[in-house]
């Protein structure tokens, strides 16, 4: 059985439905301190973006106080970003921007016969294969450059600018900044690992679009990890329509005992076929890796929530499984020996990666993105299903 991994780490911000402020500020030359026109402004990971003037200023209006992570682009230049905290009052938060180095030569990528089928992947992997996903289409693809070492059996893909990926059932265009995009198939637990600086847009279109494209972001967002994340923040798991359970992983060690002595034996040669060694080997090597033991009982939100003075944080050992129940999963959905219920639920595990708590922010969002991996139906949806931080589904009637 093949396990995927997913981490993405997006340079997240954390949102506050509160005081609406604007933001606004120059973006500058960080050596001549000239203003620099029409460089792209943007808060990390949401469609809150402008374009500076003749002067290099920019404005943001209606930005919620809150935390995020400013960044700005201008051709010539390199990309730099900055946290800011937006107070219940006007935001001023200039951005100096350092010229890009002077390259002594332009890099020429060659095709190789694996390109077409790399670059595939790499959209399969990116992207995803869900319904959403597959009505993507990347603007630039010459922009994307692919290598897969065969080696260290890892795909490994990269933008020399800024790669533009239109989403035509969702509304919206993704601009991804600084790409550095890597897939590691060397063992049967399969990592992804995407970091970039995203920008949202909206995609301009009528009536009858809107209302299209508002359906689908609400379709989207239902049982996602966002909404998990609010709910979980809001101690509103199980209204959500949500399940958590408690998933204990170990390793298998039949298996690990049978593939000592096929390692043995492959090192001394005398692994010479099927024959050379007993049929029990063979059949434990066939056994999962790990085993997973999933305790029935539903958790409480006492034994994976936290909060105190107005934080909140995810606590819990082992692994959360967490079901959905509203929804069933993407017709392309196929992954269903990781289903951990009966049927075809969204079913998807969480881990804590650093220590034994996260915290989680207002909007559903990890303080440190690095805290959070998931796998399951959450790994399957991947950046055609992703909505913005500043999303929000229309109120319930």
């Amino acid at each position: 059985m093949l396990l995927l991994r997913i981490l993405f780490l997006q340079l997240l911000c954390a949102l506050s439905a509160v005081a609406q402020v604007t933001v606004g500020g120059t973006v500058r030359d960080s050596l001549t301190r000239r203003p620099l026109p029409f460089a792209s402004v943007f808060l990390a990971n949401t469609t809150r973006g402008a374009t500076t003037d003749a002067q290099g200023h920019y404005a943001l209006a209606g930005v919620p106080a809150g935390h995020y992570e400013l960044t700005a682009t201008y051709l010539g230049y390199q990309l730099r970003q900055r946290a800011i905290t937006v107070a219940e009052q006007t935001g001023v938060f200039d951005v100096a921007l350092p010229p890009a180095a002077q390259q002594l030569a332009e890099v020429v990528v060659r095709p190789n016969p694996h390109r077409a089928a790399d670059y595939q992947r790499f959209l399969e992997l990116f992207l995803g294969t869900s319904t959403l996903a597959k009505q993507c289409r990347v603007r630039n693809p010459d922009a994307v450059q692919i290598d897969y070492d065969p080696e260290r059996n890892v795909l490994m893909a990269s933008a020399s600018h800024a790669l533009e990926v239109d989403n035509p059932a969702l509304g919206y265009r993704l601009t991804f900044y600084d790409l550095d995009f890597q897939a590691n198939f060397a063992s049967q637990e399969m990592t992804v690992t995407s970091l970039s600086h995203l920008a949202f847009r909206e995609l301009p279109g009528g009536a009858a679009r809107q209302r299209r494209w508002a359906a689908n972001r609400q379709r989207a967002y239902a049982g996602s990890l966002l909404h998990f994340l609010r709910s979980v923040h809001a101690n509103q798991v199980a209204a959500a329509g949500f399940e958590v359970q408690r998933l204990r992983r170990v390793p298998n060690r039949r298996w690990a005992r049978a593939d000592s002595v096929r390692r043995l034996a492959l090192a001394t040669g005398q692994l010479r076929g099927q024959a050379s060694l007993p049929d029990s080997v063979w059949q434990a090597l066939q056994e999962p890796r790990v085993l997973n033991y999933l305790f029935a009982p539903l958790l409480p939100p006492a034994a994976y929530r936290r909060a105190a003075a107005g934080r909140v944080w995810l606590r819990f050992p082992n692994l959360l499984a967490i079901t959905y129940l509203r929804a069933k999963p993407d017709a392309n959905y196929h992954q269903l020996s990781l289903t951990l219920t009966p049927g075809r639920e969204q079913a998807s595990l969480l881990h804590l990666t650093q220590g034994i708590e996260a915290e989680i922010d207002t909007l559903g969002t990890p303080a440190d993105p690095l805290a959070l991996l998931n796998e399951g139906y959450w790994g399957f949806l991947q950046m055609g299903d992703l909505l913005p931080l500043d999303y929000q589904p229309p109120p319930i009637e």
